[in-house]
């Protein structure tokens, strides 16, 4: 399916906040209140804007925070790299600030170490959780050499060229028929951060698993993977999906940058796992095989 980039009509606001002595870009949609609003956690090197496609499909009625983890996109370079634990408790500061003690959150790729480590560590204020492309940290299985070596820097953000030659490698899925789009997507859709932030990031996640700890999480997990994705091979979706208790998968049809690329189909897979709960229902405990299967993936 080509990638969108027809926008909505829906309101946002784009602001700078001071959490615990650090200033963050924030963008929040507002929602109409009778949901708990939706924390994002962006993959490396990317700002908020990157997810912009996947924000538009949401249901309207979602009030959605994403922000720049600091030195990325329009949050400035802390003065010192951190760990998963001190984003952790910035993001918990964050929902404060907005007037929040809990919401649901998800993350792509780096950002679903991120928010696996919220679920666990600040779980007082995570309801739900949403795992896009991602994995448990450096107990995993790792995408071949040549893709680890392309993402240890943020060239492919900087070079379009670059990016265009080898988004395929990359991320699969439409990167494959259509590296051109997913390039413009990259570099029209995304702020570019200084280099050091996204050393940075890399350092956050240095040494960092959750396989300890996958099956002590608690809230109801939702984990989202592609069959085509070079870089979080789909084995580690089905690992966490075999050690987090509450939690069901659902394999879609694309790569790694599936959540945006394939927007209109993931968005309300998202939406009915989130309003679940509230109309009385519960997520599954297993495989979404029957949404899986009618887009094409395996179960």
């Amino acid at each position: 399916m080509p990638i969108n980039f027809r926008r909505k009509a829906v309101p946002l606001t784009v602001r700078s906040m001071v959490v615990e002595g650090k200033q963050l870009r924030v963008a929040v949609r507002p929602g109409t209140g009778a949901r708990p609003p939706l924390l994002m956690v962006n993959g490396i090197g990317a700002s908020l804007e990157l997810l912009q496609p996947f924000v538009d499909e949401l249901d309207p009625a979602l009030e959605v925070i994403r922000f720049d983890v600091p030195g990325v996109g329009g949050s400035p370079l802390p003065s010192w790299p951190y760990r998963f634990t001190g984003l952790c408790r910035l993001m918990a500061h964050l929902l404060s600030a907005l007037g929040h003690d809990q919401a649901d959150v998800l993350g792509i790729s780096w950002g679903g170490g991120v928010a696996q480590h919220f679920a666990m560590f600040q779980r007082q204020h995570c309801r739900r959780l949403v795992l896009v492309s991602t994995a448990p940290g450096m107990l995993m299985m790792p995408a071949g050499p040549a893709v680890l070596a392309k993402m240890a820097t943020p060239r492919r953000y900087l070079d379009p060229a670059y990016l265009g030659e080898f988004a395929a490698d990359l991320y699969g899925g439409t990167a494959r028929s259509d590296p051109e789009r997913v390039s413009e997507l990259m570099h029209g859709q995304n702020r570019v951060g200084p280099r050091r932030g996204y050393v940075y990031q890399l350092a956050a996640g240095a040494g960092w698993t959750s396989l300890p700890f996958l099956p002590l999480i608690q809230q109801p997990t939702l984990i989202l993977s592609g069959d085509d994705d070079p870089l979080i091979p789909l084995v580690n979706a089905r690992v966490m999906h075999s050690l987090i208790r509450r939690s069901q998968l659902h394999v879609y049809h694309d790569g790694h940058l599936g959540l945006v690329t394939e927007a209109a189909e993931l968005a309300p897979v998202v939406d009915r796992f989130l309003t679940a709960g509230m109309s009385g229902g519960a997520p599954g405990s297993g495989d979404d095989s029957g949404r899986a299967a009618r887009n094409g993936a395996p179960g």
